[in-house]
């Protein structure tokens, strides 16, 4: 495993991030960028679903918001793939990125379950939210906050 990382690092993309702070400070912004779209989109829908907001429009707002955090994901991911191919096995040995691992991957089973409900096509139909959409929200929330805050982490390990 760790030859594979170790391979992994030296990627033409990991090592000129590696060299180039100016291009690590750009790809880390991008991937700061999508973590904010992501959240920003996120931790409002989630409230919302899960009755800790009031208010009308829910089938416009979950779709727009739930494109906004798609489009903050599809920016997250593969610049923090490419972030973790400067130092992939310090990476691979931190606790707090191997957190961040399992909560995203929790994460993002938990949105393709949301997504797959019943639920969730009669909210954006109109419906007010079953109560396995609230809980899904309630457990989107925590993931999701939990992954912001094991990628906090990870600087501090």
């Amino acid at each position: 495993m760790d030859a594979w990382l170790s391979l992994l690092g030296t990627w033409p993309g990991g090592r000129w991030l590696q060299g180039s702070g100016t291009a690590y400070l750009f790809v880390n912004t991008v991937h700061l960028l999508g973590l904010a779209l992501l959240l920003g989109a996120i931790v409002p829908l989630d409230l919302r679903l899960a009755g800790g907001l009031r208010g009308e429009g829910l089938p416009l707002l979950a779709r727009a918001l739930s494109r906004t955090a798609a489009a903050g994901l599809a920016l997250a991911l593969p610049t923090g793939l490419w972030l973790f191919s400067v130092r992939p096995v310090d990476y691979a040995d931190n606790p707090a990125f191997l957190y961040k691992l399992a909560l995203l991957f929790l994460a993002l089973l938990n949105v393709a379950w949301q997504h797959a409900a019943p639920g969730w096509r009669a909210v954006l139909g109109g419906a007010p939210p079953t109560a396995g959409v609230r809980w899904r929200a309630r457990l989107s929330l925590l993931l999701w906050l939990g992954v912001l805050l094991a990628g906090r982490w990870i600087g501090f390990l």
